[in-house]
């Protein structure tokens, strides 16, 4: 029977000790390549529209790609730290509520769509494209890392709980970008200004009918990334083969 699970990194299931930071990252050092290339395609095709058209428009996609790469660093530290023979607790529990919190930088580059329009006589299609190679790219990264992180949560936890750990960031995520979009809140507010912030959240937490657009976007934000994880980690299980001259698709190891 076919049960849903994270695809595990190829390391060792015995912490090593004193593990290095390169080492602990060679497994996926493939992917963080092509995530590296990915972004950096994105910054040129920026730099492009920039000297084409002699305006800096669209240069904050930048500091927001940035922001979607915070939560992978948070991510690639935790798991550095769970290798280890004797695991900095503390400092693994710091990196875990920032990775957290930055998480819904990551899909809120979805919502600068928002600013798609004519500019500079630059044509649309060439401002569509631009604008979603960065909403790609941190859909895919915060997908990364918030991967990583199941994983350490599925090898310290358990299955089931790493699942409702990535259930749980997924859906405050749909909030975190209502904040962000609608409010402009930003993920640091929460020590630079806690008391606004939490005027604007827990009356939406407490009585969220009240609130009908913040919940409509929570939930759709929401929905439609639990569904794009949920695709991408079920992808991560086929395997294509070949029986006799015919070719299938099956199922990878549950375990």
């Amino acid at each position: 029977m076919y049960t849903l699970s994270v695809p595990k990194l190829s390391v060792s299931k015995l912490p090593v000790p004193e593990i290095s930071l390169l080492q602990s990252l060679l497994p996926i050092a493939p992917l963080l390549t092509i995530l590296s290339i990915s972004s950096l395609m994105s910054v040129v095709l920026l730099i492009a529209r920039f000297w084409y058209s002699g305006h800096t428009t669209f240069k904050f996609l930048v500091w927001n790609l940035f922001l979607a790469w915070i939560p992978l660093f948070c991510a690639l530290a935790l798991w550095h730290y769970s290798q280890q023979m004797r695991k900095p607790l503390l400092r693994m529990v710091v990196l875990f509520l920032s990775w957290l919190l930055f998480f819904p930088n990551a899909p809120y580059l979805m919502t600068d769509f928002l600013h798609l329009g004519q500019r500079h006589n630059i044509p649309l299609w060439y401002d569509l494209i631009l604008i979603f190679s960065f909403a790609w790219n941190g859909l895919v990264v915060g997908f990364t890392a918030l991967w990583i992180v199941q994983t350490v949560a599925q090898k310290l936890y358990g299955h089931w709980i790493s699942w409702l750990m990535a259930g749980f960031t997924l859906v405050t995520s749909g909030f975190g970008v209502y904040l962000g979009r609608f409010l402009r809140w930003n993920s640091w507010d929460i020590l630079t200004d806690p008391y606004g912030l939490a005027r604007d959240v827990v009356p939406r937490l407490i009585n969220p009918f009240a609130h009908p657009r913040t919940l409509v976007v929570t939930l759709i934000f929401a929905g439609f990334l639990t569904i794009a994880y949920l695709t991408i980690t079920l992808l991560g299980h086929v395997r294509w083969v070949e029986q006799n001259g015919s070719t299938g698709i099956q199922g990878g190891d549950s375990g």
